[in-house]
């Protein structure tokens, strides 16, 4: 078990990171899916108690990678910020402030469907948003798990996690990684997020995540 694992998919090196994202070498690109910015503050909004803290937790966790790993662009596939309730004053200063501190990065947002009723982000905030699929060679960059009909997809929106059970009936639930040749799935990188349980049939392969580490499931 590694902070990090490389693997080759359709001939090209990613390295599949424990904190939920994804380091592509060759275009020196941090690629996380699912970042949820606001959504504590949504369901505040509703008058529903939940945490605090979770954007700048999520935010600092942005600044960590980027601080790792030599980037040069940073590629959100889809569901930047949650809902236009979630656009609160104090998380677009949250968000301003972060990118202000990495002025010189390129970002790009492929709308998911919360990005969709939440709006593009701010203007200021200098995000290019574009719509599914991107093609950036050799992959389909997507929001949607859906397949390309000439290209391998990297994509989001599922928030998949494995589950892993105890001979004395324990369960752990992990965020994990589906990696395949047709739909590849990242996931969620946001610290306010749910997930559902994949069990994906062969040849795909599962990389769980948890407590710093990256490590393949046995199928």
């Amino acid at each position: 078990m590694h902070a990090h694992v490389e693997i080759e998919l359709c001939g090209t090196r990613l390295w599949l990171l424990a904190d939920r994202a994804i380091y592509w070498p060759a275009r020196q690109a941090l690629l996380v899916a699912d970042v949820h910015i606001g959504k504590a503050a949504s369901y505040r909004a509703l008058h529903q108690p939940v945490p605090r803290g979770t954007t700048a937790a999520t935010l600092a966790r942005l600044d960590a990678l980027l601080a790792a790993y030599p980037c040069e662009q940073l590629i959100v596939l889809g569901d930047f910020i949650h809902a236009r309730s979630g656009r609160a004053p104090a998380t677009l200063a949250l968000l301003q402030a972060w990118r202000q501190r990495h002025a010189g990065l390129r970002i790009c947002l492929i709308r998911g469907n919360h990005d969709r009723h939440a709006g593009d982000p701010p203007g200021g905030l200098g995000i290019e948003v574009l719509d599914e699929p991107w093609l950036l060679e050799p992959f389909a960059l997507q929001h949607e798990p859906t397949a390309h009909p000439h290209r391998p997809v990297l994509a989001g929106h599922v928030h998949p996690v494995c589950v892993l059970r105890g001979r004395a009936r324990q369960r752990l639930r992990l965020p994990c990684f589906v990696i395949d040749e047709q739909v590849s799935l990242l996931p969620a990188f946001g610290e306010f997020t749910g997930g559902w349980e994949v069990m994906p049939d062969a040849p795909a392969r599962l990389y769980a995540t948890g407590d710093g580490l990256v490590w393949p499931l046995a199928r």
